[in-house]
C-alpha cells in the first residue's frame, strides 16, 4: 500500500458510501447528531488500524472526505463522536467501530465479545453505562469496492403477473447436496443456476426464484452458545453486501453471473429483504453501525422515553421510515441490487413496520411506499409485502397499496382447514379460490395481488401438513416452545412417519388436492421448494436455526419414484394453469353474465346445483365446484371448473347439464388421469381429492 497521505481532502455529500473515481476515494455517510466522524483505515488483514481521519466536512447532515491515492480493496470504517445519552436517544460512542452502511462488501465477521456493545455488559448502571473497551477486533470491515460486471445482452424475463409462479428456496439449502454441482460450489450463488437446477425449475413450470435473505448477516450469540446457526438470514448487518459464505470464490460477480443464467432461461429472481430491522437489537443491543452513527435517527424509539426502541418486529428494533436519510438508504440498497444485480423483484419482511409514519401506525401512503410507487427504477419490479408486523394493528392484509403484492395467510390457513374437514369453511374457501377480492378488489387492484401459498419457510412443509397434529421443535432447544402451536395440520392417525400403506396413499392424495387447489385459484401460485418431491423437517415448524441436513434439500428423495412422481404433477399443473386463461384471470369475478344465462364464476355443490343460502350455511358441506367461463376468440363458451371433495367419502359430482364437452385435466387421486374426455355429465370425485375440468361449447 502507498503511504497514506496526512489528512483527507473535503470531498463531496453525494454519493453515500465509498466511491472510487480512479485517483481515490470519497467517503460520505450521513449523521444528524454526531458531532464528529472519523474514517478509519485498516490494514489488508484488518486486524490493524492504520490510519484515522476526522472526516471534514458535514453537508446536509452528511459528513464527508476524499482519500487520494488509494485504491480498491482498501479496508475501512468510521467511529463517531458526540453525546452518550441513552435517555435521550443518543449513543455515540467512538470507541466502537462502526459498519458503513453502504459498504458493498465486508472483511471478516462478527465475532462475539461484550466489547461490541456501547454500554459496560454486568454494570448496575446497565446501558447508561459507557464502555471505553475497543471494538474493532470484532468487527468487519468495510471494503471498498467498484462493479464492472458486463451485462450486455442480458434481458430481464419480465414475466406478466397473471403468468408468474414464484418458488421460495434458501440458497445454501437448495444445493448444498445436489451432487450434480462441484463440491466447492454446492450452496453457493454458483450453483443457483446449475443446468440440473435449471432443468429442474422448468420442469416445474417455475417462472421466478424467490431466495430467502442474501444481504450479509450476523450469527446471533445466543445461536452460536447453543451450537446452533442462523439460517434463514433475517437478521441484515449490511444492506449492500451480499452474504460472503454464499460465495464459493468470494466474488460477488457469481451471483451476477447466476443472475443471468437465470434470466436466459427465462426465470425471474427476487430477493426476500429485511429492512424493517437490523442485527443490533434493542437497547441492549449490540453496536455495529447504526447505532453509532444516529440511533436517534435510525431506529424508531419510544415517545415518552426514547431510551427504549420500539419493537414492533419482535428483534428489539425497528428502522425509522419515517427519516427520509432512512428511506433513502433502503431505496439506495433496492435501487443497487436492482441496477447492479439485475434483480427483478423483492419480497419486504415484515412489510407493515415499513408502513409505520413514525409510532402512529401503518399507513398505506407512507413515505417508503410512496418513494418505491414512483422510482423509475424499483415502479418496474415485481413488490411483495409480508402484510404484517407484531405493533398495534399489526395485521394488515389486503390494505397495501396498488402495484404491491401481498402474502394471503388467509389462503393458506382456509385451505388447510378445509382440507382436513374443519366444518363451516365453503363461503371462506369460495373468497380465497377466487382471488380473495373482499380484500383486494380496491384500487385498482388485480387478483395477482394475492400471493397464494400452502406452506413457506416459516412454518410446516406441505409434507409436514398432513403427517403431524402437533410441531416438533426439540431440535431448536427452546424446549418445543417456539414456533406457531395453531398450525391447522393433522396426522391422520399416525403421528409422523409410518408404514401403513393407506395413511400413506391417503397423505400423498392430499397433497396433490392441496397443490391442485392452490394452481387452480386465481392469484398469484407461491410452491414453498421442497414441497414438489414431499420435503419434511420431521414437524418443525421453526427451522430457522438448523443449517444442516434438516433443512437442506434431500435431492435422493427428490430423485426417489415418489419424489419425481409429485414434481411430475406439480409440472402439470402449472401446464394446465398456463393453458387456461380463466384460471388466471386479470380482473376479480363476481357474477357476472357471460352468455344464455352463464356467468363468469358460478359455485355449485356434487349435486350440479349452484349453491343457496342455505347450503353456504350448511356448516358440514365439503364439497365444492367453482365454475369460470368466457367466450374464446371464436365466441364459443369455454368452462373451467375446480371441484373439491374434503368429505371422508367419494361422492358423484353432476357437471353443470349444458350442450358441452367435458375433458378431466387433473384429478388429485389418480395421476394417471389426463385430458380424460367424458361420454356423461356426471365424474366421482374421492374423498379427499381434487379435480379440474375443461367444458367447451360443442361445434354447432
Amino acid at each position: 500500500m502507498n503511504l497514506l497521505p496526512d489528512r483527507l481532502l473535503p470531498g463531496s455529500a453525494f454519493p453515500l458510501g465509498a466511491t472510487f473515481d480512479g485517483l481515490g476515494v470519497n467517503f460520505a455517510v450521513f449523521s444528524a447528531n454526531a458531532d464528529q466522524i472519523d474514517l478509519c483505515i485498516f490494514d489488508p488483514s484488518g486486524k490493524r488500524e492504520i490510519a484515522r481521519y476526522p472526516l471534514p466536512e458535514w453537508t446536509d447532515e452528511v459528513w464527508h472526505g476524499y482519500l487520494p491515492e488509494v485504491k480498491p480493496g482498501l479496508l475501512y470504517g468510521f467511529r463517531a463522536h458526540g453525546r452518550y445519552e441513552p435517555e435521550k436517544g443518543h449513543r455515540f460512542n467512538p470507541n466502537k467501530l462502526l459498519i458503513d452502511p453502504y459498504a458493498k462488501k465486508l472483511h471478516g465477521t462478527v465475532r462475539w465479545t461484550d466489547a461490541l456493545h456501547g454500554y459496560r455488559v454486568g454494570s448496575q448502571k446497565g446501558d447508561l453505562s459507557f464502555d471505553k473497551r475497543d471494538s474493532a477486533p470484532a468487527v468487519p470491515k468495510a471494503v471498498v469496492k467498484i462493479d464492472a460486471f458486463d451485462w450486455t445482452g442480458d434481458q430481464r424475463p419480465n414475466t406478466p403477473w397473471d403468468k408468474t409462479v414464484i418458488y421460495e428456496a434458501h440458497v445454501k439449502g437448495l444445493t448444498k447436496l445436489l451432487e450434480d454441482v462441484s463440491p466447492p460450489e454446492r450452496g453457493t450463488f454458483a450453483a443457483l443456476s446449475h443446468p440440473r437446477v435449471i432443468d429442474h425449475l422448468h420442469k416445474l413450470g417455475v417462472t421466478a426464484l424467490e431466495l430467502l435473505p442474501i444481504h450479509a448477516f450476523v450469527q446471533d450469540r445466543f445461536l452460536q452458545e447453543k451450537g446452533l446457526a442462523n439460517y434463514w438470514g433475517y437478521n441484515t448487518l449490511a444492506f449492500f453486501a451480499p452474504e460472503a459464505r454464499y460465495m464459493a470464490t468470494g466474488s460477488a460477480d457469481e451471483f451476477r453471473l447466476a443472475v443471468r443464467r437465470l434470466h436466459a432461461a427465462g426465470i425471474e429472481v427476487i430477493l426476500d429483504v429485511v429492512y424493517n430491522h437490523t442485527a443490533e437489537g434493542s437497547e441492549m443491543g449490540q453496536t455495529l453501525s447504526l447505532r453509532g452513527l444516529d440511533n436517534a435517527t435510525y431506529y424508531r424509539l419510544q415517545d415518552d422515553n426514547p431510551r427504549y426502541c420500539v419493537n414492533d418486529t419482535g428483534t428489539g428494533n425497528s428502522l425509522n421510515m419515517s427519516k427520509a436519510r432512512v428511506v433513502q438508504m433502503v431505496a439506495d440498497s433496492l435501487r443497487y441490487w436492482a441496477e447492479s444485480f439485475r434483480i427483478d423483484g423483492f419480497r419486504f419482511d415484515l412489510g407493515v413496520t415499513l408502513g409505520r409514519d413514525g409510532n402512529k401506525g401503518f399507513d398505506p401512503g407512507a413515505a417508503f411506499f410512496d418513494v418505491l410507487r414512483q422510482d423509475p427504477v424499483l415502479q418496474k419490479l415485481k413488490l411483495i409485502s409480508e402484510p404484517w408486523d407484531i405493533g398495534p394493528g399489526g395485521y394488515q392484509l389486503g390494505n397495501h397499496p396498488p402495484s404491491f403484492a401481498e402474502w394471503n395467510d388467509k389462503y393458506r390457513d382456509t385451505t388447510r382447514k378445509y382440507w382436513k374437514r374443519d366444518s363451516s369453511q365453503r363461503p371462506d374457501l369460495a373468497a380465497r379460490l377466487s382471488g380473495s377480492g373482499d380484500l383486494f378488489d380496491r384500487r385498482a387492484r388485480r387478483p395477482w395481488a394475492s400471493v397464494n401459498f400452502l406452506s413457506a419457510h416459516d412454518g410446516m412443509t406441505l409434507a409436514d401438513v398432513v403427517s403431524y397434529d402437533e410441531k416438533h421443535n426439540d431440535a431448536n432447544k427452546e424446549d418445543n416452545r417456539d414456533g406457531h402451536s395453531e398450525n391447522l395440520s393433522h396426522n391422520w392417525g399416525v403421528e409422523g412417519p409410518t408404514d401403513d400403506p393407506d395413511i400413506n396413499a391417503y397423505r400423498q392424495r392430499l397433497q396433490r388436492s392441496m397443490l391442485t387447489t392452490l394452481f387452480g385459484s386465481m392469484g398469484t401460485p407461491m410452491l414453498l421448494g421442497g414441497d414438489e418431491f414431499g420435503r419434511s423437517q420431521g414437524g418443525n415448524n421453526n427451522a430457522y436455526c438448523h443449517d444442516d441436513e434438516l433443512s437442506w434439500f434431500d435431492w435422493d428423495q427428490a430423485n426417489s419414484e415418489d419424489g419425481q412422481a409429485l414434481s411430475a404433477f406439480v409440472g402439470r399443473l402449472t401446464e394446465v394453469r398456463r393453458d387456461l386463461p380463466p384460471i388466471r384471470s386479470g380482473r376479480f369475478l363476481y357474477g357476472e353474465p357471460v352468455r344464455d344465462g352463464v356467468q363468469d364464476i358460478e359455485w355449485w355443490d356434487e349435486r350440479g346445483m349452484q349453491l343457496s343460502e342455505d347450503d353456504w350455511r350448511n356448516a358440514e358441506g365439503r364439497a365444492l365446484v367453482m365454475r369460470r367461463s368466457h367466450l374464446d376468440d371464436d365466441g364459443r363458451l369455454e368452462s373451467v371448473s375446480l371441484l373439491l371433495n374434503s368429505s371422508h367419502e367419494d361422492l358423484d359430482f353432476r357437471l353443470p347439464e349444458q350442450d358441452l364437452s367435458h375433458v378431466v385435466r387433473i384429478d388429485s387421486a389418480d395421476v394417471d388421469v389426463r385430458d380424460l374426455e367424458l361420454e356423461a355429465d356426471v365424474y366421482r370425485v374421492m374423498s379427499g381429492a381434487a379435480v379440474i375440468v375443461t367444458s367447451r361449447e360443442r361445434a354447432a
